[in-house]
């Protein structure tokens, strides 16, 4: 390796124990929302906005209550296929009503994996990290919020960070 040249990183490794299950299922009971209204999505989606910017990430945002897409931005260097990743992922926390990384760990905790074991369509639903679901005191999950461009751990930090923030 000459001086110039740097190492890649290396991989991080994706969460697959029990322990790292329980880790994203208390993270998922600790972000649950006194309520969730329009402005409540916009105001959400501005920090998320803001907080990617403020990493020159290239993401796509997305936030919905149940069918209906309350907020949407795309960030220099997003491309339509983070819009497709953004909706896959969405899929599989609407399908399993936890977020889209404690799925696909859960999956993994049990040695398993969810493209070819869930029988689901890889091409409709993404275990991936970057969807989480917005729930909501005494109603349950009721959307979800999603972000898509960055490596799947990164997009899943942004948005606790986001839903820390927001949550006061």
């Amino acid at each position: 390796m000459t001086a110039q040249e740097t190492p890649a990183p290396a991989p991080v490794p994706l969460p697959d124990s029990a322990a790292d299950v329980a880790a994203l299922e208390a993270q998922e009971a600790r972000l649950v929302l006194p309520r969730f209204t329009h402005d409540d999505a916009w105001a959400l989606g501005k920090l998320l906005v803001s907080l990617a910017r403020e990493r020159s990430g290239p993401v796509v945002i997305d936030i919905r209550r149940g069918a209906q897409q309350m907020f949407h931005c795309a960030l220099p260097g997003a491309s339509a296929d983070n819009d497709a990743w953004a909706d896959r992922k969405r899929r599989t926390v609407e399908r399993f009503g936890v977020s889209s990384l404690l799925t696909g760990t859960r999956f993994r905790s049990r040695g398993r994996n969810f493209d070819t074991d869930a029988r689901l369509d890889p091409a409709d639903y993404a275990a991936h990290g970057g969807s989480f679901p917005i729930a909501v005191e005494g109603a349950g999950v009721i959307g979800s919020v999603t972000v898509s461009g960055l490596p799947q751990l990164e997009d899943h930090a942004l948005i606790v960070e986001a839903l820390e923030r927001f949550r006061g």
